[in-house]
This record gives C-alpha cells, sequence and structure tokens, in this order.
C-alpha cells in the first residue's frame, strides 16, 4: 500500500514540476504563485462540478435521441413516467382546488 502511495506522490510531484517549468511558475513571487494556482483551482473545481451536474442529463438526453432516431418513438418508459406524473398532477391540482374551495 505504501508503495502505491509513493508511486502516485511521485507522479503529483512530476505534474507538478512539468506545469511549473511549462507555464514559467518557477519564477512567480510568492503572491503570483498564490493567484495562478487560486485561479487553476477555480477552473478545474467548476469544470469538476459541471461535469457532476450536467454530464448525467446530457449523456440521458443523447440516448433519448438516439432511442428516437432509432425506433422513431420516444421509449415507452418515458411515456409511462410523464402520463403518471400527468394524472398525479392533475390529482393534487383537484384536491387543491376543493380545499381553496372549502376555505
Amino acid at each position: 500500500m505504501s508503495s502505491y502511495l509513493e508511486s502516485f506522490s511521485k507522479w503529483i510531484q512530476l505534474k507538478i514540476y512539468q506545469l511549473e517549468v511549462t507555464y514559467s511558475v518557477y519564477i512567480f513571487t510568492p503572491i503570483e504563485k498564490f493567484i495562478f494556482y487560486s485561479v487553476l483551482f477555480l477552473l478545474i473545481s467548476l469544470t469538476f462540478i459541471a461535469t457532476v451536474l450536467y454530464l448525467p442529463h446530457h449523456i440521458q438526453f443523447i440516448l433519448n435521441r438516439a432511442w428516437f432516431y432509432m425506433h422513431g418513438d420516444a421509449p415507452e418508459l418515458g411515456k409511462a413516467a410523464v402520463q403518471s406524473l400527468a394524472s398525479t398532477t392533475g390529482k393534487v391540482a383537484e384536491a387543491t382546488a376543493g380545499l381553496v374551495r372549502e376555505l
């Protein structure tokens, strides 16, 4: 286990070294390094958050399009879910309207 951690640590150190040499970060002052690494962290974290939040929906959208192009209709499971949601919403709306009439 420690050999994996050591090799991972060496890999991270190598990547940091490559980043500093490629973008000349090693000649920055400490404040400039802080700003550079802060912006880098911000960009990486925002990209990661956007990937986690939006990629599943995007993949589902692409799969639904592929299904439509291959079969010519929306998947039956999607239709059943939409019909179920519509009937439930209608029942809730009727119950709410009845409650408002009583008040």
